[in-house]
């Protein structure tokens, strides 16, 4: 027998310079864009689909035709290579954040080839290096692209320059885009409704589309929960099982001459953040503002119709009597981009009822309209763009029919605890848009107030169509890449909002992009515009910096597009977005800068408003006392008009601490102070508007003989969870809370302390002294009503929780001074009072 110990010592030294050999070639040598033998070579790419059918297009698709898996094909052409990545939801759960049309994600993706796999990388588009600084080297030292996906290559060509990867994964797993939401860390367990796991067995793909510059795949995602605490609503057919329906699309990255245009803080866009890092400047931004690319037949003349118009497609589930007002508001906004050099650069037109195409094919813009049982808006206009550029490459508005029906947008929108403002607070999602919502909230406010004055059938129709026709106008806008202009309301005095002849010209606002009240005249005899019905002198001012055509020359460009932006500081042309409105408590600082306001007054206006709800309160008895109905139309009608008297409260309450702000550029026509406190004059008239008609002994004083028919119509076993009285109490209190956490919020207090250094005059002991003097003044003497205990009982509470630990750690030090100095003045006005009753 031979020994072992020579033999193994051979074969040892075999191994280690077989494994020296293999170590020193590269990644590139070994799997680059040629690929690599390997020891078992792949199948061919025949052999692999024999049993598929196939799907041209820009990305070859495979589905087999007997457990319908996918396989798709990369070029080797199309390795190394960037595309853009777009989802949306075709059908899903409101109350996981999937509705038709919700546009989920979008941004851009390499493919790459690494040995034996195809990868995908979601490409970081965040940042920019100028090409001749030496930094530009090192561009991608600590930035994180992220590898969404990788899969094995199954087969290839034998010329090595097409290869096979199995796709289920790629796009039934959640690798391209994050499907099922993150749970909320602040919910309480229990309280809401979320997704199961995803089952792998179930998630399918239902839909290939494939074209030569994008690929579509529509997955069903399933999720399976075998013990739902949380049931969801009458959508949720069984919350075990819940699908959500997503397509995903793969799209090749234009090639044209756009050109991207420089974002600026004085016009709104949306936009693409870029920070350019190897710039010095203290603002180094490079952020691209997106829009479609528009380029003129004739680039000589002054007015031209565009090579290629934006082209909006009515689907064909659009109610047939609002085709021509939601046309004929689409249209409207080739005023403004005559503006910009343009003439016709909309287009309308209808799609067939036997069109072979559908509503999700992403060429095709369309204008679209759902009646869902629990729908997340009245209107929403998203589009999606190359992520490098800003260019628009498709859009749509997804319209909601139960914006004209009615029948309230959201169940718990008109709840007895519930107020408007609270349902449309801020999101970080600047896609966002609730105009729908709140312009419904408007919508029915109008409608209530023309039955209550006796307005006729065609009055009413009147409104309505105004109102779908300014949506219309809102989420256009949207799509052509301009964000909200809650500014754009302060532009005429409250007698001019009634004037047809100025308002048809210039706009009933500045911009269609605000969310402004409707315009309801308690004079009937001069009833202006309802809504804005053109777009105003901003939009066209915007649309004119965002599409009028470069000049050539960089350094001609920018001075052409400085003159436009100098304009900013005209009254016309002020903006602010949902960043700077002041819709929630102690969010922002300028009270011109708000929802459901109008007129360059807003108390003036507020005050009007609350003058007509009440009024319109008084009839409502006697409008909706019909023999053979419920009271349900009475009930939601008193909630529909004291919500508007807690809109009217509420935008009142911003002028207290408020200060203007002015983003002019230094030396520029027109501009003023970048931070201007609002007068004192109007902060105490705001005061004393709260004092009247929020905090006073007859606030709230509604008609007699209305509470006890305030009566929901039974419906099945529905008011098991609750009782079915109303709650009055909570209704008013909540309205005045949402006051109070606005006027005692950190933020508002501490600005009216620094304030005081530039320019404040109403100084916070002035303000803490009338706010204690309403809630408290009117009672010292008398009987204390209900409301008005509640009222007195809260305003202690808050004032003793700012000086209590919790409170010292969230308040200044003036702040909490005022607490202690006002809460030991009530104590001493009340000390040896007793009420004249046992109740008080």
């Amino acid at each position: 027998m031979k020994p072992l110990f020579p033999l193994l010592c051979v074969l040892l030294a075999v191994g280690l310079l077989a494994g020296c050999a293999a170590s020193a070639k590269t990644p590139q040598q070994a799997g680059g864009s040629s690929g690599a033998a390997s020891s078992s070579a792949p199948k061919s790419i025949k052999e692999v689909v024999k049993s598929s059918k196939k799907y041209d297009g820009l990305f070859t698709l495979y589905q087999d035709t007997t457990d319908g898996s996918i396989h798709m094909s990369i070029k080797k052409d199309q390795i190394d290579k960037e595309y853009i990545y777009f989802s949306f939801t075709v059908d899903g759960i409101v109350d996981v954040g999937h509705f038709r049309g919700n546009y989920r994600d979008n941004k851009i993706f390499s493919v790459r080839k690494y040995f034996n796999r195809i990868e995908f990388v979601n490409e970081n588009t965040s940042f920019y290096f100028d090409k001749d600084n030496a930094l530009s080297k090192a561009a991608e030292a600590n930035v994180n692209n992220a590898l969404l996906a990788s899969q094995k290559i199954v087969a290839q060509d034998s010329a090595k320059t097409e290869f096979l990867i199995k796709a289920d994964d790629v796009f039934i797993a959640e690798h391209l885009h994050q499907v099922k939401p993150t749970p909320n860390p602040m919910a309480r367990p229990g309280t809401t409704f979320s997704l199961g796991s995803l089952s792998k067995e179930k998630s399918k793909v239902v839909q290939i589309k494939n074209y030569p510059a994008n690929t579509d795949v529509t997955v069903d995602y399933v999720y399976e929960n075998p013990a739902p605490v949380v049931f969801g609503g009458e959508d949720v057919t069984d919350p075990r099982f819940v699908t959500i329906t997503l397509q995903h699309s793969l799209i090749e990255v234009p090639k044209n001459d756009f050109q991207v245009r420089l974002d600026d803080p004085r016009v709104g866009y949306f936009t693409q953040q870029i920070t350019d890092l190897t710039s010095t400047s203290a603002t180094p931004y490079r952020d691209v503002i997106n829009r479609w690319h528009l380029k003129k037949k004739d680039p000589n003349a002054a007015m031209s119709e565009p090579v290629e118009p934006i082209v909006w497609w009515i689907e064909n589930t659009t109610p047939k009597e609002f085709r021509q007002t939601i046309k004929d508001a689409t249209l409207a906004w080739n005023k403004a981009f005559e503006t910009a050099g343009f003439r016709n650069a909309v287009q309308v037109k209808e799609q067939p009822d036997d069109a072979d195409w559908d509503a999700g094919d992403i060429r095709y813009n369309v204008l679209r309209w759902t009646s869902s049982p629990r729908p997340p808006f009245g209107g929403y206009g998203p589009s999606f763009t190359n992520p490098r550029t800003g260019q628009i490459i498709g859009a749509d508005v997804m319209l909601e029919y139960t914006f004209i029906a009615n029948r309230v947008l959201r169940e718990g929108l008109f709840s007895v605890a519930a107020l408007p403002f609270e349902d449309l607070q801020e999101t970080t999602d600047p896609r966002f848009c609730s105009v729908g919502a709140g312009l419904q909230q408007q919508l029915l406010f109008g409608l209530q107030a023309m039955e209550a004055f006796g307005a006729s059938e065609l009055e009413k129709s009147d409104l309505v169509k105004h109102s779908i026709y300014y949506l219309i106008l809102h989420e256009v806008g949207h799509t052509l890449g301009l964000n909200h202009n809650m500014k754009a309301s302060y532009l005429h005095s409250p007698k001019d909002v009634n004037n047809k002849s100025m308002t048809a010209t210039t706009g009933l606002m500045a911009s269609v992009m605000d969310y402004p009240a409707i315009n309801f005249s308690p004079d009937r005899s001069n009833q202006g515009e309802y809504c804005i019905t053109t777009p105003g002198p901003y939009d066209k001012w915007a649309i004119e910096f965002g599409y009028s055509p470069a000049s050539g020359e960089a350094t001609a460009e920018q001075g052409r597009l400085a003159k436009i932006l100098s304009r900013s500081a005209e009254p016309s042309l002020i903006f602010g977005n949902d960043a700077d409105d002041m819709r929630s408590a102690g969010k922002a600082i300028d009270p011109r800068v708000m929802l459901f306001d109008l007129s360059n007054d807003p108390l003036t206006y507020s005050a009007d408003r609350i003058g007509l709800a009440q009024t319109t309160m008084g009839k409502l008895k006697e409008k909706y006392n019909k023999p053979g109905q419920s009271y349900h139309e009475l009930r939601t009608g008193y909630l529909i008009l004291s919500g508007e008297i807690g809109n009217a409260v509420t935008v009142a309450s911003r002028y207290i601490g408020g200060v203007y702000v002015d983003r002019a550029f230094v030396g520029q026509p027109g501009g003023t102070k970048p931070f201007t406190p609002v007068s004192k004059a109007d902060q105490k008239r705001a005061m004393n508007l709260l004092a009247t008609n929020l905090f006073g002994v007859n606030a709230f004083k509604e008609p007699p003989g209305l509470y006890d028919y305030l009566q929901m119509q039974r419906r099945g076993f529905n008011f098991f969870a609750t009782s079915e009285d109303p709650k009055l109490h909570d209704r008013v209190l909540n309205i005045q809370r949402n006051v109070l956490n606005h006027l005692l919020h950190p933020n508002v207090l501490t600005r009216i302390v620094d304030s005081r250094l530039y320019g404040n005059q109403y100084s916070l002991s002035e303000v803490m002294e009338d706010l204690t003097n309403a809630v408290f003044k009117d009672d010292l003497s008398g009987a204390v009503n209900s409301f008005r205990q509640n009222l007195q009982l809260e305003y202690v509470n808050r004032l003793g929780g700012m000086i209590s630990p919790e409170g010292k750690a969230r308040y200044g030090f003036t702040a909490q001074s005022a607490a202690l100095y006002h809460l030991k003045g009530i104590e001493r006005s009340l000390k040896g009072k007793n009420g004249p009753n046992a109740e008080t």
